[in-house]
């Protein structure tokens, strides 16, 4: 008898999930304070909503919660976004520290743990928690939440179908999106897992959300929460065999 396919196994990061300054670069952030409160220094309520998935759904999380003003783990070194206007400045070596310090360690986490899974036979489902700011230079954003992933690979894209549609019927009203308000296939964690993991054993998604209801909070933010997290574990769970 053929044994059955190992179980996807899932893994939740979130990049942006705070935005604390480490004491020694405090000074760097004089007369950027309120930078550090807006959607550019962090993606409010993505952690949150990380870690309500992870703890429902039994998932390894990784999260990171220094601003990303110091440094961006959403994005490749060398990318003109990595460091902002605070830190781009610094001497090669101070950037480098930086890098060591507070970029590497939630990096080389999140891929050891995805390359472990690999190794072990399981395809890895990999959801990256973001938020969006519903309004960016004067243009209001159309979506409520949305899914981003590689168009060229199959199972990212009826992944991010099937969660989609089961978000949907739990919330016929909201406004669901792909490869919105950005693209899947841009720079992004999940675009170097990519490279490293063929399509059929790493699934990468970012999930985004519109900073709009934690922003508000409330009754219909926990609502919101509780729908994508059920709608996440009702994909995961394979149909049933009679």
């Amino acid at each position: 008898m053929t044994p059955a396919p190992a179980a996807d196994a899932l893994v939740i990061t979130c990049e942006h999930g705070g935005r604390e300054v480490p004491a020694g670069y405090a000074a760097l952030f004089t007369g950027h304070e309120a930078l550090l409160e807006t959607h550019r220094g962090w993606d409010p309520g993505a952690l949150e909503l990380a870690q309500q998935m992870a703890g429902a759904l039994g998932a390894p999380l990784f999260s990171a919660t220094t601003t990303r003003l110091l440094i961006d783990l959403n994005r490749s070194i060398g990318h003109r976004q990595l460091y902002s206007q605070a830190t781009r400045g610094l001497p090669a070596v101070a950037r480098r520290e930086i890098v060591a310090q507070h970029y590497r360690p939630h990096r080389d986490a999140v891929e050891s743990e995805i390359a472990r899974l690999i190794a072990g036979g399981r395809r890895v489902i990999h959801v990256a928690s973001h938020s969006f700011t519903p309004e960016l230079n004067s243009v209001v954003r159309q979506a409520d939440v949305a899914w981003l992933y590689d168009p060229r690979r199959a199972d990212e894209g009826a992944f991010a179908w099937r969660w989609l549609s089961a978000t949907q019927k739990r919330r016929p009203g909201l406004k669901l999106r792909r490869n919105y308000p950005y693209q899947g296939k841009g720079d992004g964690l999940t675009s170097l897992l990519r490279k490293r993991h063929a399509p059929g054993e790493y699934v990468g998604l970012e999930l985004e959300v519109n900073q709009r209801f934690c922003l508000a909070g409330g009754d219909a933010w926990a609502a919101l929460r509780s729908d994508i997290t059920g709608a996440l574990a009702e994909v995961l769970t394979p149909p049933s065999r009679h």
